[in-house]
């Protein structure tokens, strides 16, 4: 996703960037370094799913005791800074072990093939996968209310949902699949039918219109959710509200690429680079 940041590659995550007031810059990287850190437990090296679960369950067990105060032995300096941030600004913990069920979902449905029946289910998923990231800096700006949350989820649900349709390429051959069996079924599609076979060109031909049909509507459907939260840009202070700016604008110009390919994203895989960042600032003034 094109959010930036100078601490590594969590996807929906605008981490520690020059926008971000330098006081909270210790928490968001904190923040981030936990999220990272489950997300490579879920998904790198070369274990089995048994032991990335078993892996998850530790991070959480000792999360519950470095915030208690106890002694922890795995992952030393993942830690302190994270308490501190907890106790500084009074995160809510129950939003970083969201986060893992999230992960340790990802394992189990990666492991049995698992698709989601409609989009209400993987909008479950995003709730623990994606809008804990924006509740917890909401905390660190210290915005709260209904309207703020309800568009802090909205526009981190939509960063979800555009990276999954951004990266249909990758994340098929490596058996995650975040397509709806619903809008699957209402296209007269299967997950297999997104899996880019070049070598034959008959197949693709045959299938390349309701392909592009489902993947507009699942992007038409991520951009409605988009808007309907960029709103809060308005109700971030400062620095923060820019940043914000340029997270919502990075999502949306990544749905304009998926257009200008029409769709064919299972094909090709778009990304957002430095020649967008006129076009974003642009957009970004006129929020």
């Amino acid at each position: 996703m094109p959010l930036g940041g100078n601490v590594g590659h969590y996807e929906n995550f605008p981490v520690a960037s020059w926008l971000c007031p330098a006081p909270l810059r210790p928490a968001v990287a904190a923040i981030y370094h936990f999220a990272r850190t489950a997300d490579d437990v879920a998904d790198e090296g070369t274990a089995d799913a048994p032991a990335r679960l078993a892996d998850l369950a530790a991070l959480g067990e000792h999360l519950d005791l470095a915030l208690q105060g106890g002694e922890t032995v795995r992952w030393p300096g993942l830690w302190p800074p994270l308490v501190a941030a907890v106790q500084r600004h009074r995160l809510d913990p129950a939003l970083l072990h969201d986060l893992l069920s999230a992960f340790a979902q990802d394992v189990r449905h990666t492991a049995s093939g698992h698709t989601y029946a409609d989009m209400p289910e993987l909008l479950d998923y995003c709730r623990r996968s994606a809008n804990p990231i924006g509740r917890l800096l909401l905390q660190l700006y210290g915005v709260s209310g209904d309207p703020a949350l309800r568009q802090s989820d909205a526009v981190c649900s939509a960063l979800q949902l555009i990276n999954f349709w951004q990266d249909l390429s990758r994340d098929l051959p490596n058996r995650r699949s975040y397509l709806p069996q619903d809008l699957l079924d209402r296209h007269g599609l299967s997950v297999d039918d997104f899996h880019h076979r070049p070598d034959d060109p008959a197949r693709e031909a045959r299938l390349d219109a309701p392909r592009r049909a489902m993947v507009q509507a699942l992007c038409e459907h991520a951009r409605s959710l988009m808007l309907e939260g960029a709103p809060l840009v308005h109700r971030l202070p400062g620095r923060g509200g820019w940043e914000l700016r340029a997270v919502v604008q990075g999502g949306l110009r990544v749905l304009d690429h998926i257009a200008a390919i029409d769709h064919r994203s299972w094909a090709t895989r778009v990304t957002v680079g430095r020649r967008d960042l006129p076009m974003v600032a642009w957009r970004c003034l006129w929020m």
